[in-house]
């Protein structure tokens, strides 16, 4: 008895609330009236109590789908809150297939001279948008919101990805008083459950007996024909979860965090594998080969590498001169950037495909760098595509095939890998968009294997500023800047200044810098993406000294002085994440004016972390009337553990402490 020959009727346990006071539709007056939130009174807003129930089920015209029901309930305490008013629920549409969205019990209620009036949602209220081919949104904006209001809703999602389910979220950036999943499995479905996040969650699971009945249908042979039905019962185990959390604090976003989501206690659930009776296992993501060879194997991935047709006589001439492996990296990069544009789609399947993507001169990030790749291997490299999760997609924490949303391209060289994207202008060998530096990529080989592959940056990034400045007697300063930038430093500059009008431009480096005067204003190595892009320009300025008395008080780092601390916490939870390692060089030299004379200097100070993690070095001598600075503040690390971050805030401190210290010139 095959499965996939027999109609199936499942039959699951019915939902039951397990606490009472969270019912939707029971507000209460003491609920009402509060004013504020007991345990963070800077709170806008605060959810009360968001329950879910997740389960598969099986009919005859669908098949098999997942379906997911929500009821939620918040509490709207300031006019800033009332941005929670407006919710919206995101739908897949892939293959011809979509998630259907529907919202109902949608109320708002009120206070109202000492009694509760609900105002519920109109159809005017509800909006459906469609992001793009592969996305699209339900919207509601709850009616009648004012300070002191409780919204209500309910929605259910049926999907027809089984092997897909939504997070579930118990942490935002507002408090949560009660959030619970409840989650119904039969024991033929597999699902990995992975926890991020620092709230504890309290964990029940029950099994219990369950059925299934399948009803065989036959035509007779003989003249009379007729219908005959016969009917299998097979008995299985169905697994109840329910996760609960309790009182849970808002996240705090703070200074150099990646993506807050990854720090957000959220669970995550993906199928493993599927094992129905008398079928052999089939199995999706155990662990990450398996991911890997899954992925492989899609037509819009794996098959899109084995085309080169459609490039092989644009591309050959190219090549004919290239001997090193550096050589044809830059070429068949520079070429793909230039030959296809990035649609701003994202994806690791190819949208269009490679040859469309070609032909159109336009693509996904999957049609362009899979491209990139195919080309690399027809140059003769060890080129395969590596799957990243991008900053603002979050951390893949599990063998998980829906948590990439972006490819890039590794060529595997004797000295690592060189990894590659042509999606941005300006990115080259080793430097990719800021998008992809996130954490780990997972590697995919022709034969199915894969490995992790590290995306944050080792080599540090310099941005060294050489300033020469004078001083006059009223404390006016003119002078001249040059300012280099490599790497990631000269990345983002270019991106920066990328399609800006050079007056806008300058129109903000004046009104960013203390409102100086900006002229003669030159750029270098602009789009030589191999150099470091350097910019010039002098300066005058009235605001930048301040007099009292016969004195003048001199910040020497002037507009480049660092007033603030971004790390402000007294602990961390979350790492510090600066991206890549980087250091910023400053040479200084001042000219004070006749009749003055140097009264204090900062001193000389260096501040070393443990570890290498980073230093602060400053050092001041006096020429005659030419003071010379030297100033080096380095970070060697991408990413700082909260176990450092003490460390690193007094660092900060420290050095900050320094920069703001001004030299005093006195009239003599």
């Amino acid at each position: 008895m095959k499965i996939n020959q027999l109609t199936m009727i499942l039959l699951f346990s019915v939902f039951k609330l397990s606490a009472q006071e969270f019912r939707l539709g029971k507000v209460s007056v003491a609920e009402l009236q509060e004013k504020m939130y007991p345990s963070d009174t800077s709170a806008t807003a605060a959810i009360l109590y968001k329950k879910g129930v997740a389960r598969v089920e099986y009919n005859v015209n669908d098949g098999f789908v997942l379906v997911t029901d929500v009821e939620t309930r918040i509490k709207i305490y300031k006019k800033e809150g009332y941005d929670y008013a407006n919710q919206s629920i995101g739908y897949s549409i892939s293959g011809g297939l979509k998630e259907n969205v529907q919202i109902q019990d949608a109320v708002t209620f009120n206070l109202v001279d000492g009694k509760i009036e609900k105002t519920k949602l109109k159809s005017d209220g509800e909006f459906d948008e469609a992001v793009n081919k592969y996305y699209g949104r339900k919207k509601i904006t709850m009616p009648n919101v004012k300070e002191g209001s409780i919204i209500e809703f309910r929605y259910k999602v049926r999907s027809p990805y089984v092997s897909w389910m939504r997070d579930w979220k118990f942490q935002y950036d507002i408090p949560v008083k009660h959030s619970e999943l409840t989650t119904y499995f039969p024991e033929y479905y597999v699902f990995n459950v992975m926890q991020k996040g620092f709230a504890n969650l309290k964990v029940t699971t029950d099994k219990k007996a369950a059925s299934i009945m399948f009803t065989n249908k036959e035509r007779s042979d003989g003249k009379a024909g007729g219908t005959t039905f016969s009917y299998d019962k097979v008995e299985y185990q169905e697994t109840k979860t329910a996760y609960v959390g309790d009182n849970l604090p808002a996240m705090k976003d703070e200074s150099y965090v990646n993506n807050i989501d990854n720090y957000t206690t959220t669970l995550s659930h993906e199928l493993s594998m599927v094992k129905w009776p008398n079928t052999p296992i089939k199995s999706y993501s155990s662990d990450w080969n398996s991911v890997a060879k899954t992925i492989y194997d899609y037509q819009d991935f794996g098959d899109e590498l084995n085309k080169t047709g459609y490039f092989e006589n644009d591309l050959k001439p190219l090549l004919a001169d290239k001997k090193t492996d550096d050589e044809k990296i830059s070429a068949v990069l520079n070429y793909v950037k230039s030959a296809v544009k990035w649609n701003n789609l994202f994806g690791y399947s190819c949208d269009n495909g490679v040859k469309k993507a070609y032909k159109e001169k336009s693509g996904n990030i999957g049609d362009i760098n899979l491209m990139l790749t195919a080309m690399l291997r027809y140059a003769g490299l060890n080129a395969n595509p590596v799957l990243v999760s991008t900053r603002d997609n979050g951390i893949s924490l599990f063998p998980n095939r829906t948590a990439f949303n972006y490819v890039i391209a590794a060529v595997e060289t004797t000295n690592g890998n060189v990894l590659l994207d042509a999606t941005s202008k300006y990115s080259y060998p080793n430097i990719l968009p800021y998008r992809v530096l996130n954490w780990e990529g997972r590697l995919i080989r022709k034969d199915g294997t894969s490995e992790s592959v590290d995306l944050m940056p080792k080599k540090v990034s310099n941005d060294n500023v050489f300033i020469n400045y004078s001083v006059d007697a009223q404390g006016k300063v003119a002078g001249n800047v040059r300012r280099q930038y490599t790497d990631y430093n000269a990345m983002f500059y270019r991106n920066e200044i990328d399609e800006v009008k050079e007056d806008a431009y300058l129109e903000k480096l004046e009104n960013d810098n203390n409102k100086i005067e900006v002229n003669d204003y030159t750029r270098i190595n602009e789009k030589d993406l191999s150099l470091p892009t350097i910019e010039k320009f002098s300066f005058k300025g009235e605001n930048l000294t301040e007099i009292i008395g016969d004195k003048i008080y001199i910040n020497p780092m002037l507009f480049f002085t660092k007033t603030q601390n971004s790390f402000k916490q007294e602990t961390r939870e979350y790492p510090v994440d600066f991206g890549y390692p980087f250091a910023d060089k400053f040479n200084i030299s001042i000219s004070i004016p006749d009749g003055f004379a140097v009264e204090t200097l900062p001193a000389p100070t260096i501040l070393a972390m443990e570890d290498n993690l980073g230093s602060f070095k400053f050092n001041i001598v006096t020429s005659g009337n030419i003071l010379q600075l030297a100033i080096v503040h380095q970070i060697n690390e991408a990413i700082v553990s909260p176990e450092k971050y003490e460390m690193l805030k007094e660092y900060y401190q420290g050095m900050i402490a320094k920069e703001t210290e001004k030299i005093v010139l006195k009239r003599i």
